[in-house]
């Protein structure tokens, strides 16, 4: 190794006699990069692609002994990005792939005792950081592609700031992005050196599709794809969403002939290394790449001078209504879009088509969201808590989670028994912490290793965790594995992706090799019942019952409808099964789709998880609380029972409840004494004010309910229930007498008979009377203490309202003549004296006898 200072030429330094290395742009930038960190201030360099970051920054830190001791880490956000840029350090420094300069991605792994350089993989280095928290073998990190704001990058950044400012002040740290802005991550690291790089790059003529087209996107591709291979001699790269975007559209070019000279290749994550490489690798024909975004930024393919973009990316959200993270199709961003269009003038100028019109373009986001906004935290919930972090949101983040992500996440966990309640790892946990898996599928392996059967669920957690090797949507997850094995084994009869499948077979034999199990076999029995109840204690939130015996629809925990994709699924007896966990599930409409579900046995369920409550419920149709003894799995009820129910405290409230806000309704139906009394101590506050009596409120009237709901059952009940006594209870005798003398339950007219004064909130209080009943009374009585004069309504023979007046002395005067004469015409042997106030009452309308 060079004993050679910053700065100072080497003979083996690529960075002093390559002509290429040293002529990009970030090579103007390196002192100030090599100094800070010789300082160990971290630094955030800026750099667009094709500066030359990922190249020079790497090699200067290694061969100019800035990194004097440990290794240097060079992050990259993609094994393919991982494996590449290893191997062009390794042919710049003029070594062996895996001799100073290797690479270490998941199940693949390039290094040696020599190894002073190493390109991981995030997911990597957050696995070396639960190892070794300290990262005591490391001088330098360098974090590449940070602009992608995964949430893995993000949590690195901060356990490596934690690490930095606590016990190892001297670790390098290096933050290299391409777009995004550099401040808030300079704030964020506090002493660090914010450095520009402008880079270099060739213009692109970017052309925009006049409108948005209706065609499917392969047939848009096939469309543009003459105009692409016309403007440009170079490689042509087409950004596309996903794997099944990129094979249709591989057929169609395929059989066109629009592209017979040139060599079809695709490119994305799940591929093998070699099928990777030779993408990668030159070549004298032309290339048309197919890719996913993962060509964007990490993985540069000299040569490509034409760009197609299809403006679409599956993006990973977290979906709350079924507790999973899920891909979704959506535009990308700007900075998305100028990234793939910039992939067309690396070299020399060139041409990008974008399948949408400019405006749109206008109204996309300016960046993507950071994904610790959008995506699932229980992975990074674990990883916390394996670092001896209890307190997500004490930990130090660029972007802090929601308190409801981080909740979220550690009641999976706990429910998972990956933590306790305080948030600490258990033993679970640990060894969920080993598998390199979202921690359903560590947790669904570990409970495999409980049972025995790692062999089978390796590759069941394979299945669940790649792109499926079939096109068919009517399989069960155990139909998926029977016929995975039939191919393993040689049946050429079975239909399916075989590139798909040889990569389920892979990482199946990677997780036995991690779990320390036999490779998975394929001729052995599967135990069916042991599968299931592993994937339950990967899924106990996702348990679902038949809401009937034949119905394709159930209800989960949560309360979530589903419905079952294939409702034959049976139990051990063959009958549809009733109780069974949802595995796959879309949430797209009113009922989540539940693709993939395993039949469960009741018996299975963790018995610490299982309640048995005896609860009321008002029968709306009978008016009466009944009441069931139901047997509940968290919130999902499993069975349920008639019990005859007896009053209580609960049962008070379930019946309370429905009469709350109608108290006066119920009374009014056979319990109008307690209602005249209720309205009359309103009307008395309502007009005597300063009168010294208890208020019967709103507050009072429930007080009262929830005690009359003590010793009853059913609305019948209730409504003959004693309101008037527990009403009147409230008040003293005393207080009693001043409601009866302000506001009479009754008055006496002058026919000797008393009349029920009628209280109507909003009204004034009134009287129905026989006109005859009042002759001789000359003025309008009054109540509240004089305050209020009564309303009276002058009945005539009929029991008909012949006049409503407040004064009755005016009526006698002007009124009770025109009156007179109509009664007196129809009914002519009633009493009709023509002068009221001098005549006497009669209570029966008749002429009284002398």
């Amino acid at each position: 190794m060079s004993d050679s200072v910053p700065g100072d030429p080497v003979s083996r330094n690529p960075l002093a006699n390559d002509a290429e290395s040293f002529g990009l742009p970030v090579a103007e930038c390196l002192d100030a990069i090599l100094n800070a960190a010789a300082e160990s201030r971290p630094v955030v360099l800026k750099a667009p692609p094709g500066a030359g970051k990922t190249t020079l920054v790497p090699l200067a830190l290694l061969q100019r002994n800035v990194v004097d001791d440990g290794e240097i880490l060079l992050i990259q956000p993609r094994r393919l990005a991982a494996r590449g840029a290893a191997a062009r350090l390794a042919k710049l420094d003029g070594s062996e792939l895996g001799s100073r300069i290797g690479y270490h991605v998941r199940f693949d792994r390039c290094t040696s005792k020599q190894t002073r350089l190493v390109v991981m993989t995030t997911g990597m280095l957050l696995r070396r950081l639960s190892d070794d928290p300290l990262l005591e073998n490391v001088g330098g990190v360098i974090l590449d592609e940070f602009h992608e704001r995964s949430l893995e990058i993000d949590s690195a950044l901060g356990m490596l700031q934690r690490i930095r400012t606590t016990l190892r002040p001297e670790l390098k740290l290096i933050v290299m992005s391409a777009t995004l802005a550099t401040e808030p991550i300079v704030d964020f690291l506090g002493d660090a050196v914010s450095v520009h790089s402008e880079g270099r790059a060739f213009p692109v003529d970017i052309v925009h599709s006049p409108h948005l087209s209706k065609q499917p996107l392969d047939s848009q591709i096939l469309e543009t794809l003459p105009d692409a291979l016309a403007r440009t001699a170079g490689h042509v790269l087409i950004f596309l969403p996903g794997v099944g975007e990129i094979r249709r559209t591989h057929r169609m070019i395929a059989a066109s002939g629009i592209a017979e000279d040139c060599i079809l290749h695709d490119l994305y994550g799940e591929m093998s290394t070699g099928d990777q490489d030779a993408v990668l690798a030159a070549s004298k024909r032309r290339k048309i790449i197919l890719a996913t975004n993962v060509a964007e930024t990490s993985v540069t393919i000299p040569g490509v001078t034409a760009v197609i973009d299809s403006g679409l990316a599956r993006v990973m959200r977290f979906n709350p209504a079924v507790g999973l993270p899920v891909l979704r199709l959506e535009p990308i961003s700007q900075a998305s879009a100028e990234q793939r269009a910039g992939r067309a003038g690396r070299t020399e100028a060139g041409v990008c088509f974008r399948l949408w019109p400019l405006a749109a373009h206008r109204s996309r986001r300016l960046h993507e969201s950071p994904e610790i906004e959008r995506a699932d935290f229980s992975s990074t919930a674990l990883m916390l808590a394996g670092w001896g972090e209890r307190d997500a949101i004490d930990f130090p983040w660029l972007t802090p989670p929601s308190l409801e992500t981080v909740d979220r996440a550690k009641r999976l966990l706990v429910a998972l028994g990956a933590i306790d309640d305080a948030g600490a790892l258990l033993a679970v946990g640990r060894r969920m912490l080993r598998l390199p898996l979202h921690p359903r599928i560590a947790r669904f392996l570990v409970a495999a290793d409980d049972f025995a059967v790692v062999s089978d669920a390796a590759f069941v957690a394979a299945l669940l965790s790649e792109r499926g090797p079939f096109r068919s949507q009517s399989l069960s997850l155990f139909d998926q594995l029977d016929k995975l094995k039939r191919f393993l084994e040689g049946d050429a009869r079975v239909e399916i992706d075989r590139g798909a499948a040889k990569q389920i077979h892979r990482v199946a034999k990677q997780f036995c090799r991690i779990m320390g199990a036999a490779e998975p076999l394929q001729s052995n029995a599967v135990n069916h019942h042991a599968l299931q109840q592993c994937l339950l204690a990967a899924y106990p939130d996702r348990v679902a019952r038949r809401r009937s015996h034949d119905s394709d629809r159930g209800l989960m925990v949560g309360g979530r409808g589903v419905q079952l994709a294939h409702p034959s699924m049976t139990d051990e007896s063959g009958s549809p099964a009733r109780y069974f966990v949802c595995i796959d599930v879309d949430d797209r409409g009113n009922e989540a789709l539940v693709r993939i579900a395993v039949p469960i046995e009741l018996d299975w369920l963790d018995p610490s998880q299982l309640r048995t409550v005896d609860e009321p419920f008002y029968d709306l149709a009978k008016q009466v609380v009944i009441a069931r003894r139901r047997q509940y799995f968290h919130d999902l009820v499993l069975s349920e029972s008639p019990i005859e129910c007896q009053p209580s405290p609960y049962v008070a409230t379930v019946l309370a409840d429905v009469v709350r806000d109608d108290v006066e309704s119920l009374l009014s139906d056979k319990n109008e004494a307690a209602l005249t009394f209720l309205r009359r101590v309103r009307f008395l506050h309502s007009h005597l004010p300063d009168l010294d009596i208890p208020k019967l409120d709103d507050a009072a009237v429930q007080t009262v309910l929830q005690q009359l709901c003590q010793s009853v059952t059913s609305m019948a009940q209730l409504r003959r229930a004693a309101w008037l006594d527990h009403f009147k209870g409230i008040f003293d005798y005393a207080q009693l007498q001043q409601i009866d003398r302000h506001a009479p339950e009754r008055i006496t007219v002058p026919s000797g008979n008393t009349v029920r004064v009628e209280y109507v909130q909003g009204k004034p209080p009134a009287i129905h009377v026989k006109l005859q009943e009042l002759f001789g009374w000359t003025d309008t009585p009054r109540i509240a203490g004089g305050k209020v004069p009564l309303q009276l309504h002058l009945l005539g023979p009929n029991r008909r309202p012949q006049q409503i007046t407040d004064d009755l002395n005016s009526f006698w005067r002007t009124t009770y003549p025109v009156v007179r004469k109509e009664l007196r015409r129809r009914y002519p042997k009633h009493y009709w004296p023509e002068d009221a106030l001098t005549a006497k009452a009669t209570h029966n309308g008749l002429k009284p006898r002398d």
